[in-house]
């Protein structure tokens, strides 16, 4: 993701948001770090410069993320924002998902070359021929790992609960079983954006196995900032009112 997306992440702090602290005049000032809007909620600042940016951050950012569909939406369009803002993927988002059959991964690696230039002409998305072609190409990485089996790196992470209801703590199988068995087993813990990381040893591991199967546009930082917004890690700042919002890291 962008700096804008990626820098903004919290991770999961056992005691809670940080209190804000007061003045020398008594107001209660916003613990730093974080941005206060209009309405009064702490975010990073990123999330706090535009009102698209501002529901994704509110609504979705960091949501667990657990279906093949989610996913595949996520690493695509991570991998189409490389070198450009988040805001400018998110605003196009509706025509990717009209251009790329609902990011259906059946649909998309049934892909030709006839229909590839169709979306090179597509002014609605962002008209990269690599990133266009990586889609497809990691569409049918997605439909041929889809039986795959994966344990998870490390047995002591908290998995995806609640935002699974299958057997187990967390998607075992596929593209999902592959990314939530990369959770760490702890999260960042981030209090300003300086200190968001933007790659990990998880990240590290889980671009490794996309590569290897196929997948492009998949480095440590894409996949890191895939993790992010698909709740495997937490990186809302401590400040943040969306801290802990995934459910899973408190």
């Amino acid at each position: 993701m962008t700096e804008e997306h990626r820098t903004d992440h919290d991770a999961g702090d056992d005691a809670g948001p940080a209190a804000p602290v007061r003045s020398a005049a008594g107001a209660a000032e916003p613990p730093a770090g974080v941005v206060v809007g209009e309405d009064g909620r702490a975010r990073a600042p990123w999330a706090d410069r535009d009102p698209l940016l501002r529901a994704y951050y509110d609504e979705e950012w960091g949501v667990p993320v657990t279906d093949e569909r989610g996913l595949f939406e996520r690493l695509v369009l991570e991998a189409f924002q490389s070198g450009l803002s988040w805001r400018t993927v998110l605003a196009k988002r509706p025509r990717f998902r009209e251009a790329f059959a609902g990011f259906d991964p059946d649909a998309v690696a049934g892909f030709g070359p006839e229909r590839v230039k169709e979306l090179l002409q597509d002014a609605g998305i962002i008209r990269n021929r690599a990133k266009v072609e990586a889609a497809v190409a990691n569409a049918r990485a997605v439909v041929a790992m889809r039986d795959e089996p994966w344990t998870p790196l490390h047995p002591g992470s908290p998995g995806a609960r609640p935002g699974w209801d299958g057997p187990g703590d967390r998607p075992d199988r596929g593209l999902a079983g592959l990314v939530w068995a990369h959770q760490p087993a702890a999260t960042p813990r981030p209090g300003t954006v300086a200190e968001v990381p933007s790659a990990s040893d998880e990240s590290r591991a889980l671009a490794t196995a996309l590569k290897s199967r196929g997948c492009r546009f998949v480095g440590p930082t894409t996949c890191f900032a895939l993790m992010e917004a698909a709740g495997i890690v937490d990186t809302h700042l401590l400040g943040s009112w969306r801290r802990g919002a995934s459910g899973i890291w408190g």
